[in-house]
């Protein structure tokens, strides 16, 4: 019964305003109201909303071409995580820390572990061996 009611109060002021509109443009059919104001004010509002659709089609455009391009620039580049790099770099980190603090069962399981002054690790030192495999590579 809401419902109805709801729509009823949507499409009577529609179906209202239509009729006398058309009867003010062509002087046929029924019209609820005579009026040149209402017949301007229509105008307007049909303008008015003519204007915001093309506004709303211009911006969506243009945002869709956007993204576009910034899909194509992005997600269609190389891949920049490589499996096949990634896991040698893996390697050459584990080798490392093997060689400096034991192997990786040691380091997973022991409960305390002191870190000599000599093992500490330099700010980039983990950079400088993934530049050092490479240049050992080419």
């Amino acid at each position: 019964m809401i419902a109805i009611l709801g729509w009823l109060t949507v499409i009577v002021p529609i179906v209202v305003t239509g009729m006398s509109f058309a009867y003010a443009m062509s002087g046929k059919g029924f019209a609820f109201w005579r009026y040149r104001e209402g017949v301007t004010e229509i105008e307007f509002i049909g303008v008015l909303l003519l204007f915001l659709a093309a506004v709303a089609l211009i911006y969506t455009v243009s945002m869709a071409i956007i993204q576009v391009r910034k899909r194509e620039r992005l997600v269609e580049q190389w891949p920049t995580y490589n499996p096949l790099n990634q896991h040698a770099r893996n390697q050459t980190v584990e080798t490392f820390m093997t060689e400096r603090f034991g192997d990786a069962d040691f380091r997973e399981h022991v409960r305390n572990y002191r870190v000599e002054p000599d093992q500490n690790l330099e700010t980039d030192q983990i950079q400088d061996l993934y530049a050092q495999k490479k240049l050992n590579e080419v």
